[in-house]
């Protein structure tokens, strides 16, 4: 008797051994059949899980007997689910194919690279503004892009008029003179023509903004020092967009904006213009404006020709036409209330042509050539001077892409001419200059393996007065883990150098002496970054992204301002420039909730003739904090906070830290969408704690601008899509 209840007992509990179960499944991408390494797969309810080899092979154990359901998780794909009996019938693996979500998870090909790539994939850093980020930016500032870039982590605008709100752009503290602007890949704001082009820059037409930080000479040549950004058009569908902005802004301004493209069997079109309008603003009741008097006009009208389909071609026109006047709020509304009365006036006229041939020879190699002239004529008055000048320059570019399965390359010969004229002055007096560039360069991208996708470039320039220089470049991806990834780089780059820099801007080019090239070496500069990318969901409904970078760029031969008398002339001292710091994106979401946390520290330092000093007007800490809450389609409403640490000024004082807050809101419906911001609610101005001129205020000496001076503005109004 003892033996039957023994061999029961033993029975009972051996069974449920028996009853465990393995489960092994490949998991795969549904359009490539490519391994998906790191998808996960769980059993529903349960902690019992596992996660794919390099084969994309799970192996669930100790699964029960019984109706089990699995779930199968990739970032950036569809979650599925199925449902197993166990014990299975067979013991071979089953197949899961993933399908990708479209869900946060838009395709973004970036054209700066010259390659054609996602953003995911190239080895180079990239970061895109585009799709709803963009048209968020676009709602608060629909008239330039100023908000849109120094809202962005390692990016600085910098004020450089008290009066007119004149601003250049610093990527990781850098002077704006090191960074190159682009529009679709040709240089149409660099030298005089860069002086006011983040102010004339209407958002509404563009597709995305691309941002490369560091040396990206190799690829474009002088002048991306401290990196570049590149404004992409938008291109027409056979779908028909047309888009109407109106805005309106509590000091007065107003903003009509209307783009409409579409694309028919042979032939497309894009066309975008805007009217802006500036009412002079003064918040502190200083007598000065905060913002200008401005009357701005643009058209941009692009045909595209669809030969066949290999071949295609299109022109386009930019125009721009701006009156801008700063200072004396009285003098500027009609109503003089001093004989003499400070002003400053900027007139632009700005025209630059786009064309560009793409000939695809067969599947994997593509030809294409691209051009651009551009004329920019500005005048600046204050009282007792002016200064004007007509700028004239043009690029082409003949290129040639083949993709194959490992690698793919991009070869190139371009020819670049800058040329500027001074008016009203004698030829010993002008800062005129004339510089050619031609440039030859090669690029790779090899697909070393799963682990490794290397990118490698070389340029050789040669500019007319400061001769040859090589610009190599190489980058590196590594795709340590399907959630963390890696990314190192450097490379050369230098600067021809003109007079056209934040400090001469400042003030007015007045009694600036030329160039003397024979005297002068171009800057050059030696730079690298490495930054790991890290994205993971923390559930079914939140997500958690972390990016890190780390930054270093070495400038040599710096040219920089300086009293001789009563003029001023640029000089190279014995020394170097430096930046170096960390940039830190953190992202997390939760069903309709974002939250973006951005921190920045940038340590930029001069070391001239042996003494070690903080270049002036960078904040060396800031963080970018938004919140958004948006339900698809329907409502957006998000609230942001930054803030500046103090800031070295060129006269030696420090200037306040600072937070700036702002509220955006947006209802969407079908056809239309109302928007409501209220920017800087706090009323952070620099003339709330501090001072932004000395002396009277007919004849003011203006000091560095490092804060708002314009303070709290709401702006609102409607978008129209039919």
């Amino acid at each position: 008797m003892k033996r039957i209840i023994l061999s029961l007992l033993t029975i009972f509990m051996i069974s449920p051994v028996w009853a465990q179960n393995n489960f092994k499944a490949f998991i795969k991408d549904s359009e490539s059949s490519e391994p998906l390494i790191g998808a996960t797969a769980i059993v529903q309810g349960t902690n019992n899980g596992a996660t794919a080899n390099l084969n994309g092979l799970v192996e669930i154990n100790n699964i029960p007997n019984g109706q089990q359901t699995i779930e199968f998780r990739y970032i950036g794909y569809e979650t599925q689910r199925k449902t197993y009996s166990f014990p299975l019938s067979s013991a071979t693996p089953t197949e899961i194919l993933l399908a990708h979500s479209h869900e946060e998870m838009e395709e973004v090909i970036i054209t700066a690279t010259r390659s054609s790539r996602t953003i995911a994939d190239i080895p180079t850093r990239v970061e895109a503004i585009s799709g709803e980020e963009l048209t968020e930016k676009g709602n608060m500032k629909p008239g330039d892009i100023r908000m849109l870039l120094n809202e962005s982590t390692g990016i600085q605008t910098q004020q450089t008029s008290a009066t007119s709100y004149n601003s250049s752009i610093r990527i990781q503290g850098l002077d704006g003179k090191y960074t190159q602007i682009l529009r679709d890949g040709m240089p149409l704001y660099s030298g005089f023509s860069g002086g006011l082009s983040l102010l004339q820059i209407v958002p509404l037409d563009l597709q995305q903004v691309e941002v490369i930080k560091g040396a990206s000479s190799t690829l474009y040549g002088g002048g991306a020092i401290a990196g570049l950004v590149n404004l992409v058009s938008k291109t027409p569908s056979e779908e028909r967009e047309f888009n109407v902005m109106l805005n309106g802004t509590s000091a007065l301004g107003l903003d009509a904006s209307a783009f409409y493209s579409q694309k028919f069997k042979k032939v497309g079109t894009t066309i975008f213009a805007s009217s802006n309008h500036g009412t002079p603003y003064d918040p502190a009741n200083i007598g000065l404006t905060a913002i200008p008097k401005f009357d701005r006009y643009t058209l941009n009208p692009k045909l595209f020709v669809y030969l066949n389909e290999n071949t295609s071609f299109n022109v386009g026109l930019n125009t721009t036409i701006e009156k801008r006047t700063g200072g004396d709020l009285n003098y500027i509304e009609g109503k003089p209330t001093y004989p003499n009365p400070y002003f400053e006036e900027n007139t632009t006229a700005r025209v630059s042509s786009q064309a560009g041939f793409d000939h695809k020879i067969d599947g994997n190699r593509t030809l294409s050539f691209r051009n651009s002239v551009s004329y920019y004529d500005r005048g600046i008055k204050i009282p007792s001077y002016s200064f004007s000048g007509v700028q004239l320059s043009s690029f082409s570019e003949l290129a040639y892409h083949q993709q194959g399965a490992k690698a793919e390359w991009v070869a190139g010969l371009n020819v670049w001419t800058d040329q500027f004229k001074q008016d009203n002055v004698t030829p010993a007096e002008a800062i005129d200059y004339t510089y050619n560039t031609v440039g030859v360069f090669v690029q790779n991208t090899w697909n070393a393996s799963d682990l490794l996708t290397l990118e490698t470039g070389l340029r050789g320039d040669y500019q007319n007065e400061y001769g040859f220089f090589a610009l190599p470049r190489i980058s590196a991806m590594f795709k340590l883990h399907p959630k963390l990834t890696a990314r190192v780089g450097g490379g050369l780059g230098y600067k021809a150098p003109t007079v056209f820099t934040e400090d001469a801007e400042r003030i007015q080019f007045q009694n600036v002496l030329p160039i003397n090239t024979a005297t002068t070496e171009a800057e050059k500069s030696t730079g690298g970054n490495l930054d790991f990318n890290y994205k993971t969901p923390l559930s079914d409904n939140m997500t958690f992204s972390i990016n890190t970078l780390f930054f270093y760029t070495r400038i040599d031969n710096p040219l920089i301002l300086t009293p001789a008398g009563s003029f001023y002339e640029y000089q190279q001292p014995s020394g170097l420039i430096d930046t170096k710091g960390i940039e830190t994106n953190v992202k997390l979401t939760y069903n309709d909730l974002k939250l973006f946390i951005g921190y920045t520290l940038a340590d930029v330092n001069t070391h001239y003739n042996g003494t070690t000093a903080t270049f002036p007007l960078v904040a060396k800490h800031r963080l970018n904090n938004v919140l958004m809450y948006e339900v698809e389609d329907k409502l957006k409403i998000g609230l942001e906070g930054y803030y500046f640490s103090q800031q070295k000024l060129n006269d030696g004082t420090i200037g306040k830290s600072y937070w700036i807050f702002g509220l955006m809101t947006e209802k969407l419906w079908e056809n239309f969408s109302l928007f409501l911001n209220f920017e800087n609610f706090g009323d952070t101005r620099q003339t709330r704690f501090d001072t932004i001129f000395t002396g009277p205020v007919t004849n003011p000496t203006f000091r560095d601008i490092y804060a708002p001076v314009d303070g709290f503005v709401v702006n609102g109004g409607i978008k129209i899509k039919l």
